[in-house]
């Protein structure tokens, strides 16, 4: 276990060495996202519960997070508990069989690689399944925002640029429709590898691509 700060804050958390850490990703993710005072938050994959702290910062409204492993919800107990977060929930799930009324806003840092061959699994199951779409493929993530969030709610997504079309793809098809991109750098590369995404449950047909993200190393 080692007690990290999320970038950019003063807030510490707790993280298991054999488990999905919050990366450049997260951080991006934490910040990109718009909460507004007393909005419900809901993180699904939430692991460590890193992103529900960064929600903490902008709303006292609840925060749920959902996790298919236990071992990850009970580490985001912990770090919510640790910093006072009294309006919270988390919830041991397949988000498929969550249960619960609709959110302002859900965020999510998703697995990322199809799984198209086995030997490309990691050994970890624990980093098996927050890195591939064992649980969490891109059309379950859609449908599950579409079911749980507000109507006009707020989805706030990072994900690879290389799968920007079967993101588009998915979100038409259950009423997401995007209202925001930024592209992801890396200061030494010539071309995005991520994206940062809002969209908005049912919302109108108009979509502001932002100046890209570049990261330095």
């Amino acid at each position: 276990m080692t007690y990290d700060y999320l970038p950019g804050t003063d807030i510490y958390l707790h993280q298991r060495k054999d488990m999905f850490r919050m990366n450049t990703d997260t951080a991006l993710l934490g910040y990109f996202m718009k909460v507004k005072e007393n909005e419900c938050v809901m993180d699904i994959g939430t692991n460590n519960g890193a992103l529900l702290l960064y929600a903490s910062m902008y709303t006292q409204g609840k925060l749920i997070g959902v996790d298919v492993q236990k071992e990850a919800c009970e580490l985001a107990q912990m770090n919510l508990n640790e910093h006072h977060i009294r309006d919270f929930e988390i919830i041991h799930a397949d988000i498929k069989d969550v249960i619960h009324d609709p959110v302002d806003v859900i965020v999510c840092n998703p697995p990322y690689f199809r799984v198209t061959n086995d030997k490309q699994l990691n050994v970890s199951d624990y980093k098996r399944i927050a890195r591939h779409e064992c649980y969490l493929t891109l059309d379950i993530l859609c449908t599950s925002v579409n079911r749980l969030l507000k109507e006009k709610g707020r989805f706030y997504l990072v994900h690879r640029a290389d799968r920007l079309v079967d993101i588009c793809v998915e979100m038409r098809k259950n009423e997401l429709e995007i209202k925001t991109l930024q592209f992801i750098r890396d200061c030494e590369n010539d071309s995005a590898h991520g994206v940062l995404i809002e969209a908005v449950k049912q919302g109108n047909s108009h979509c502001k691509v932002m100046e890209e993200k570049i990261v330095q190393r």
